[in-house]
């Protein structure tokens, strides 16, 4: 555009803006919550397992003290989607993202098998982040003193090449975050090649991959990626310890009392219960019975997940159908088309981002932080934005949407003409 049609795009956008304060709305786009009504769909679980129902397949009764490894036929029920053998698969309490905290507190206390000292006792201790990527997992390590170190996504996961070249380079690192299948925010789907990459690697022997398959079972279409097994290709590789495994219901059945997952090598099982054992006698196993009762097998996950569908899909697809309509025809962003998961990343231009934010959140639309989804805050380019869908009606979404749309516009013309 000529400085005359971008003053004029900008006198039109200012104008569509003030009308759009001058509502005064309160809308949120903030965090991947389930809505109500996908919580409805649980609501049976109120009701389970029942009065008198309280015995586990084993006879074993679920209301006492014992049996850290969680319930058998739960964890048979999440084995074959997570490749976990149940051996190897624990069901725990109602939180995934406490069992990640409690593994990288247990590292910095007391170390991992391998572990020459605790890793509180290192220099320093890095992590590989992989971005766009999920805010609470570098939560987790920079509030527990840990380095991080961001490291480019592609669609088939993060960048091998610079992820080897940084473990050549950097012996403090110990970890890396990972998403693998419906990767937050972008949507991205681990391929095998790049799993086969993680675990073959030369690295510190205590080094870890935080493999969070959270979205496992969270498809939008019926282009289903094949599960990875991520253990069995460690094991091949020679490094049958470098997995964990973590997974939960939150977003199957009740986001507040789920039922999450660790899963390892038989070695790393065994020194996470070691140091649960100092925690809990055990996990919630009624919990876990009513969801064997409300489930009952991997089918009915499957079938479950297919009504979710059903309430979130539209979501999805107006986030695309706004965004193509908006911001497509001034080339004002891209945006990822996720296949599940809970969220959108969208890029918008660089140095931008805060700005579209912050005027968004002044017409009474809030959305994700910018730099949300970069260690520390902090968007070197300051462009992503985190667009989670799901908890609102779609009435309200399509609105927010179209709000955020003419913030970033404005945000986009205000950055053009000020160069």
């Amino acid at each position: 555009m000529s400085s005359a049609e971008l003053r004029d795009l900008h006198s039109q956008l200012a104008a569509d803006y003030d009308a759009l304060v001058a509502r005064g709305l309160s809308l949120d786009l903030t965090r991947g919550k389930p809505s109500p009504e996908q919580l409805d769909l649980s609501n049976a679980l109120l009701s389970l397992p029942g009065d008198g129902d309280f015995r586990d397949e084993s006879g074993t009764d679920t209301r006492n003290y014992g049996n850290p490894q969680g319930l058998p036929e739960l964890r048979a029920m999440f084995s074959d989607v997570l490749r976990v053998p149940v051996p190897q698969l624990l069901a725990l309490g109602s939180s995934s993202l406490t069992v990640m905290h409690d593994v990288v507190a247990h590292a910095m206390l007391h170390g991992l098998p391998e572990s020459e000292r605790p890793w509180s006792r290192e220099e320093t201790v890095t992590f590989l982040c992989p971005v766009p990527g999920y805010d609470r997992h570098f939560a987790i390590t920079e509030h527990l003193g840990i380095r991080m170190v961001p490291v480019a996504m592609t669609d088939a996961g993060p960048d091998i090449a610079e992820v080897e070249r940084l473990l050549a380079e950097d012996p403090t690192i110990r970890g890396i975050w990972c998403v693998p299948v419906h990767s937050n925010p972008t949507g991205a789907v681990y391929t095998e090649e790049v799993a086969r990459a993680l675990v073959s690697l030369p690295a510190a022997k205590d080094f870890r991959i935080f493999w969070d398959n959270a979205y496992a079972v969270h498809h939008l279409t019926d282009d289903v990626p094949e599960p990875i097994d991520i253990l069995s290709l460690a094991a091949e590789a020679g490094n049958p310890d470098r997995v964990f495994v973590f997974a939960s219901t939150s977003k199957v059945t009740f986001a507040g009392a789920g039922v999450s997952f660790f899963g390892s090598s038989p070695a790393n099982i065994s020194w996470y219960l070691s140091h649960a054992a100092v925690q809990s006698i055990g996990p919630d196993k009624v919990n876990q019975l009513r969801h064997v009762r409300f489930l009952r097998d991997a089918e009915g996950v499957a079938a479950h997940m297919l009504r979710h569908r059903e309430l979130v899909a539209p979501k999805f697809e107006a986030v695309a159908e706004t965004f193509e309509r908006r911001l497509a025809p001034y080339e004002a962003g891209t945006w990822t088309s996720p296949k599940g998961g809970y969220f959108v990343s969208l890029d918008v231009h660089p140095g931008c981002a805060a700005r579209s934010v912050a005027l968004a959140a002044q017409a009474g639309i809030a959305v994700t932080p910018a730099g949300s989804t970069y260690p520390y805050k902090k968007d070197p380019r300051d462009r992503n934005i985190r667009i989670a869908p799901t908890m609102p009606p779609l009435p309200e979404l399509e609105e927010a949407l179209e709000g955020l749309c003419t913030a970033i516009l404005l945000a986009e013309v205000e950055k053009l003409l000020s160069a």
